[in-house]
């Protein structure tokens, strides 16, 4: 282990270290509660968190990091923090353009974009197509998405593809249908980190975190900083991944 990879994480090397994480962020909503503030400065101090973990996953090296931002679900929540979101997706691609290019980090996005304020679609744009030369850290933001929604969009695709006799159904197995989910091209998680202490999936990835190293933590996300990533990642790296065979297999 040379001196660089162990000041990465101490105690570590790198080849421990997950290459793709994906993280639930959950608790903005409570760690403003506890402060008797609105719900929308919880979120607006989760956005800080953002920026640290990503700085954090770009200076060690990691593959790709996946933000589950927003839930397809989430719009029914009060339309006064919906709209609220969206002015704050808005307010961070523009605000951390330059770190991302700084970084070298790449952006991506998977959801329903179709569906999201123009004002939003556009600087999406703008951030990814500035940093798509960009070699280092795969960013994604699961902005309107919802995993069961994904699977039954690669179905119709995949079964649209067979009926114009562009599929042999009977050859479609499932790296063949890894191409029509949004994640097609990335790799799975390794590691799903889920803050504020709920053991639930909540329709993030479903199909992708088939064999991910789950991590929860009481953390709530505007707290969760780079000591929290580090605990994350040394847990990760205690742990043995079997992909359903034997111990030492």
């Amino acid at each position: 282990m040379t001196d660089d990879e162990e000041d990465l994480i101490p105690g570590l090397r790198r080849d421990q270290f997950p290459r793709h994480i994906a993280i639930i962020m959950d608790g903005n909503g409570r760690w403003a509660r506890r402060r008797r503030r609105p719900r929308t400065a919880g979120h607006a101090r989760g956005a800080r968190s953002v920026r640290t973990v990503t700085e954090e996953c770009a200076r060690l090296g990691l593959g790709q990091l996946t933000l589950y931002g927003f839930s397809s679900e989430n719009w029914s929540r009060p339309k006064t923090e919906t709209d609220f979101l969206m002015r704050l997706y808005r307010r961070y691609l523009v605000d951390e353009r330059e770190t991302i290019v700084r970084n070298n980090v790449r952006l991506k996005m998977i959801g329903r974009e179709e569906e999201l304020p123009t004002a939003v679609r556009k600087e999406l744009a703008v951030t990814r197509d500035v940093s798509r030369n960009n070699t280092g850290l795969v960013l994604c933001l699961a902005i309107n998405y919802g995993s069961r929604l994904e699977i039954v969009e690669a179905v119709r695709h995949a079964a649209a593809d067979a009926k114009a006799g562009r599929l042999d159904p009977d050859a479609l197995d499932e790296r063949g249908f890894e191409q029509y989910l949004y994640t097609a091209g990335m790799s799975d998680p390794d590691l799903m980190i889920r803050t504020a202490g709920e053991q639930r999936l909540s329709n993030f990835l479903l199909w992708q975190l088939s064999y991910a190293e789950l991590y929860v933590t009481p953390t709530l996300w505007p707290d969760f900083g780079v000591e929290d990533l580090w605990e994350a990642i040394r847990e990760y790296a205690g742990r043995e991944r079997r992909f359903g065979g034997l111990k030492g297999t």
